[in-house]
């Protein structure tokens, strides 16, 4: 039985940090549709359940890292510029920012030898060798940036509701199957079995 210790609190399962992750997209998908596509009105709504989100997540597990943190103000910064300019490209341009700054700091931990994803997992995979954190770490590097070079493509060429829907039924589906995936190299360099588990870096 797992136990919490006085003075501490348990992390998010996978069901929460989904639901904390997925929220604010399927509100912002939902606004979208229900005001006939008014990405100004979906945009407003969508920094509120961010930062309602951060709460809940501060509240309820007494922390937020710092990358939740980034992408909370981007969210916040961008959705801003996004209404006060009322360009859409400016939201839209969001992920790909988050993607590949995400992407940067792993290859950068990678190569200067620091645990960049180890940091941010905290004790998700105990047991994990440092060789198996470096690949894992080099992996969701890689994965950030093909879902940046996608999350362009997508924009520009198609329209914001195939955008949108993009996000909600293509980048989060996507991010949980390459989680799944990795378990069997996780198991290979340390991950005992009933550790076996699929935890996701923060989403953008």
């Amino acid at each position: 039985m797992n136990k919490v210790s006085e003075g501490t609190r348990p992390d998010p399962g996978m069901g929460m940090r989904l639901a904390l992750d997925l929220g604010p997209i399927v509100v912002y998908f939902a606004a979208f549709t229900l005001t006939g596509h008014n990405i100004y009105i979906a945009t407003g709504l969508f920094m509120a359940v961010t930062a309602v989100a951060m709460i809940i997540s501060l509240v309820r597990f007494g922390k937020i890292t710092p990358i939740q943190i980034f992408s909370a103000a981007m969210v916040l910064v961008l959705g801003g510029l996004t209404i006060w300019l009322h360009k859409d490209w400016i939201i839209k341009v969001k992920p790909t920012i988050y993607y590949v700054t995400v992407s940067a700091v792993l290859l950068w931990g990678m190569v200067t030898g620091k645990p960049t994803l180890q940091m941010v997992l905290g004790q998700a995979y105990p047991g994990l060798t440092e060789e198996g954190w470096r690949l894992l770490t080099r992996n969701w590097a890689f994965f950030f940036l093909a879902m940046a070079i996608a999350n362009e493509f997508v924009w520009r060429n198609y329209s914001t509701a195939t955008w949108l829907g993009y996000k909600l039924w293509g980048a989060m589906p996507a991010t949980v199957i390459f989680a799944a995936c990795n378990v069997p190299l996780l198991m290979r360099h340390g991950l005992a079995a009933d550790d076996n588990k699929v935890v996701l870096p923060p989403e953008e």
